[in-house]
């Protein structure tokens, strides 16, 4: 019983790092909205020719800067792509910690009644609470994500 309460913990040491990089991908993601907010923001101002003053002197300039601004609304929003599939890559995890947890209960292990799967070890949690925790961090980060 000791054994797979260890299992579970190794899980839940892995769930806390999915958990970290989730907050990480929140933070860029954040950043890639606000960036891409900003461009999308100036477009409009930049479209004007006035806003130019001196510059439309320059042959181009107009064009040139909105094709910049343009080309880095893109990378952005490719970025912030390639963070949502971040994100789905950390529930796709976390939903096979949790089925893997299942799988060590089903798995021929020891521990087949309900009243051994809610037994704890000392102070740890039984196997029972250890499975519904990975389960129920698994459905919140998935409801998040869709």
């Amino acid at each position: 019983m000791e054994g797979i309460i260890k299992k579970y913990q190794q899980k839940f040491r892995k769930a806390k790092e999915e958990m970290g990089r989730w907050d990480e991908l929140q933070s860029r993601l954040l950043s890639q909205f606000s960036s891409a907010s900003a461009i999308i923001q100036r477009l409009q101002v930049l479209q004007n020719s006035k806003n130019y003053g001196a510059l439309t002197c320059v042959q181009g300039i107009e064009d040139s800067v909105l094709a910049k601004q343009m080309e880095s609304l893109q990378v952005i929003l490719l970025g912030m792509n390639k963070t949502l599939e971040d994100f789905c890559g950390v529930c796709t995890t976390l939903e096979k910690m949790a089925r893997d947890g299942a799988q060590l209960i089903k798995g021929g292990s020891s521990i087949s009644s309900a009243k051994q799967q809610q037994q704890g070890v000392g102070i740890k949690p039984s196997v029972a609470v250890c499975l519904d925790g990975l389960r129920l961090l698994s459905e919140m980060h998935r409801s998040e994500y869709d």
